[in-house]
């Protein structure tokens, strides 16, 4: 489900992580000079956002398409192909180590954290963050979407990790001190509903991976009352992205 293109990571998720990286950056605490890790980069929104800042920026990723993306846009970047749970770089190799809409993807997020305290120095920062459960307007909606059409498809599964307490649940009694989460929230403007659906039917991530099952009477369906969970714009609209994230200090 993510093996796709980077345009089509991009035009669907991609146009809120990139607006979500400096925010979380900003969090995160993230300033020139120090080493910092991307853990599930993707196609490099938030690695790109710590190359701007003057960071040396290391990012890792699964994907070999992903990491293909990263190694061309990024030269200058330590880019790896590995999983969170597996992080190729030798302890206390960073002063950051951050996964942005990462944990949900995981195969085993408590160990992906543990990974990520191995990696980071004592006294250095790990942070994650993930879409609200509900306040992420576009999966909402998608979900909502495919709860109507259940009968005929697949509901996304993937709704691990998208609150506060099972966020925070991952750092306590993990090693960690000095816990804090906030509420980040961004937003992104769509021309119209095509452009919309054209991103989700171009088959990146869950959704769009369901959305590519479907046959076409229920494909007709979908996009009829995915029309209709976002308000039935006629023209141009704006959706919000809401996340929780949660930094903490390795002891």
């Amino acid at each position: 489900m993510f093996d796709v293109s980077e345009t089509s990571y991009d035009n669907f998720m991609g146009r809120y992580s990139e607006r979500l990286g400096p925010v979380f950056a900003d969090f995160a605490g993230v300033e020139a000079g120090q080493k910092v890790l991307d853990v599930g980069a993707g196609t490099g929104a938030l690695t790109t956002e710590l190359v701007r800042r003057g960071a040396e920026a290391a990012a890792a990723d699964p994907s070999p398409s992903f990491v293909a993306a990263l190694e061309r846009k990024l030269p200058d970047a330590d880019v790896r192909a590995a999983t969170a749970e597996e992080l190729p770089w030798p302890d206390d190799s960073f002063d950051v180590v951050l996964a942005q809409l990462v944990l949900t993807f995981m195969n085993d997020a408590p160990a992906g954290v543990a990974e990520m305290r191995r990696v980071v120095r004592p006294g250095g920062v790990v942070a994650v963050c993930m879409w609200d459960r509900h306040g992420m307007d576009m999966l909402a909606a998608i979900h909502r979407t495919q709860r109507a059409v259940a009968d005929s498809g697949t509901t996304e599964a993937r709704t691990a990790y998208r609150s506060r307490d099972e966020i925070e649940g991952l750092f306590a009694g993990a090693g960690f001190t000095d816990v804090q989460t906030e509420l980040l929230e961004v937003e992104r403007e769509y021309a119209g509903f095509d452009e919309l659906w054209d991103a989700l039917a171009d088959g990146a991530g869950p959704a769009g991976a369901w959305v590519k099952a479907l046959d076409d009477e229920t494909l007709a369906k979908a996009r009829e009352e995915l029309h209709r969970q976002v308000g039935e714009p006629s023209g141009a609209f704006t959706l919000h992205g809401r996340a929780w994230a949660t930094r903490a200090m390795r002891a």
